[in-house]
């Protein structure tokens, strides 16, 4: 096999026998076949960490001529007694329980669906008779699902491509109409997406590529190429969300990848199918820089191995790659009309409440990118931290701003462009409540108990409205950067700025004191901190109040910490200094 993209085979067969080593054969277990989750010690259906996707690395396998595991018959056993145990997982209603969290659950049952179905589509291709009864359960198990995927909701705003994609595959393996009839309903509902490409989670590390390869699959299964308009977007806005060394941008997620180490393996299906269907020489050297990344084949879903042999076309480049964007100062969602959405959003109707989920405000948000050299930068609204930079392995991983004022970090609701730099504003906004009318009364307020819960909290008037501004101008030097925090009033109000270090890198200099686990307080001086043979030199420091923390704003435990405290009126200056490899 002489193709661009063979190892993806290789590291596909690399972990067949890992999966064979979790499975339960125990014949007496109530999860005999299932696959031993290496976290909770339980066999488990789910797509990401489970039997699914082991199942889907055997398949891929099993059927490439060019593995040593092709048609290998104690391996075509062992596939069987998974698909058996996936059959013996499945709800009466067609769902699966992942078991850790969201039972019964139509989100989770469209994760395995679109794993499963390609499973299956490669085990119809192949048609070796050892295989041919756990092709029967695989169909059989995407037949059951047909009645939850019409008829089932979700949770978050990714899970509606999922299912849309679920329900293109069963649509194209049984031509049920209801299930086209279904994922239009949810198509209906829009793409949430801005201009830019950013979708509503904000989560480059994760949901991004989830929502980026499900469309992919959507558009082409439901004859809706329309849908591919918001992946290119992403996949063009992810240019410039990587870091020098391949890590992605999660400094500012809305989800779980927040603040974690992701690089742009996830990424390498949606940026491989969509060059080849566009012919995009970046989308070509994205999947290059993507493939690179990869150590595992992926979930149950997103199984590369598996989608090359179905689609043998994807195993050459498309076009030739061109060169990525690696020196840029780009400014994204900047005209987005985020508070034209904002102030619509009591028309809605659901009261600013939803369950099981997040409504995701910050949607929208501007986020302005950096990258010159080995220096990253990432300055972004409506989080807790407004600035991160890396230079080389020595990693400043946030910058935020708590108060007393209402306990809690404040996130800066604006950024916009200025002189040399940005400049970011945040409001924190709290007032008291007066009594409730007469005439809006309960009939309980009247009663020998009144409870506090029963009364119409949502009629008091307000009294006594205050506002505590923060700015912050992000200014850029020759050899660093230059970060002025200032907030005026109201008068006395306690603040805390933190700094947060990865823990890899070591302190040194400066006037430091223990504030508590992982954290000091930086009373003043410069600070040198290093790590991997790059450092970056710090000038600052404030100690104007002895607390450690502000209540409401959890600072992380696996990281090196410097706080500055201040009490309004100030206006604090961090001066950071990127040290050349030779001075380090």
């Amino acid at each position: 096999m002489s193709n661009a993209y063979r190892n993806v085979f290789g590291i596909n067969d690399n972990w067949v026998r890992e999966g064979m080593d979790r499975q339960d054969l125990d014949v007496n277990s109530r999860s005999c076949g299932g696959i031993v989750s290496a976290e909770y010690g339980l066999a488990s259906p789910n797509h990401s960490t489970g039997t699914p996707m082991t199942m889907a690395i055997w398949a891929a396998s099993l059927c490439n001529p060019d593995s040593p595991c092709y048609r290998d018959e104690a391996l075509a056993d062992r596939f069987a007694l998974a698909a058996r145990y996936m059959l013996g997982a499945q709800h009466e209603d067609g769902t699966i329980s992942p078991g850790w969290t969201n039972f019964h659950s139509p989100p989770d049952t469209a994760f395995v669906v679109v794993g499963y179905a390609q499973v299956y589509q490669l085990l119809a291709q192949d048609d070796w008779e050892p295989l041919r009864g756990a092709a029967a359960d695989v169909r059989l198990f995407l037949e059951r699902t047909i009645p939850a995927l019409v008829t089932g909701g979700v949770h978050t705003p990714n899970h509606r491509w999922v299912v849309c994609a679920a329900l293109g595959f069963l649509h194209e393996l049984f031509d049920e109409p209801a299930t086209a009839r279904r994922a239009e309903q949810w198509i209906a509902e829009g793409m949430d997406v801005t201009p830019d490409g950013e979708w509503t989670e904000r989560s480059n590390g994760i949901y991004n590529a989830v929502s980026d390869i499900m469309l992919v699959h959507a558009a082409r299964l439901l004859r809706k190429p329309e849908l591919l308009e918001p992946v290119r977007a992403n996949l063009r806005m992810m240019l410039y969300l990587v870091h020098p060394n391949g890590d992605v941008v999660t400094d500012y997620s809305g989800r779980q990848d927040f603040g974690h180490k992701h690089d742009l393996s996830s990424y390498y299906l949606p940026y491989a199918m969509m060059a080849r269907l566009d012919g995009d020489a970046e989308f070509q050297a994205a999947a290059d820089l993507a493939y690179g990344q990869l150590r595992h084949p992926g979930s149950c879903p997103t199984n590369a191995a598996l989608r090359l042999l179905l689609e043998p076309a994807l195993q050459e480049r498309a076009v030739q790659p061109a060169a990525l964007p690696t020196a840029y100062r780009k400014l994204l969602h900047a005209d987005f009309p985020r508070q034209q959405y904002l102030a619509a959003m009591e028309r809605a109707g659901h009261g600013g409440r939803i369950y099981h989920s997040r409504l995701h405000p910050d949607f929208g948000a501007a986020v302005a990118r950096v990258r010159k050299g080995c220096e990253s930068v990432t300055i972004s609204a409506e989080t807790p931290s407004f600035f991160a930079l890396r230079h080389g392995s020595a990693r400043l991983l946030g910058v935020q701003v708590a108060t007393y004022f209402a306990p809690g970090f404040v996130p800066m609701n604006s950024l916009v462009e200025a002189e040399r730099g940005y400049r970011l504003a945040g409001e924190q906004r709290k007032g008291y409540y007066g009594p409730v009318a007469a005439g809006q009364l309960p009939p309980t307020a009247a009663e020998a108990t009144s409870p506090w819960y029963l009364l119409p909290h949502h009629l008091r008037e307000e009294t006594h409205v205050q506002r505590l501004r923060v700015e912050a101008d992000v200014v850029e030097a020759a050899d660093g950067w230059e970060l002025v925090i200032r907030s005026s009033e109201p008068e006395d109000a306690m603040a805390q700025i933190s700094v947060i270090l990865a823990a890899d890198g070591e302190l040194s200099g400066g006037e430091l004191a223990p504030a508590g686990e992982g954290k000091q307080f930086w009373k003043s001086g410069s600070v040198r901190y290093a790590a991997g043979g790059d450092a970056l030199e710090l000038s600052g420091g404030a100690f104007e109040h002895t607390a450690a923390f502000v209540r409401e704003a959890n600072l992380p435990s696996d990281c090196r910490t410097l706080l500055l405290n201040v009490v309004t009126p100030f206006e604090t200056r961090i001066r950071i200094r990127t040290v050349p490899r030779e001075e380090a």
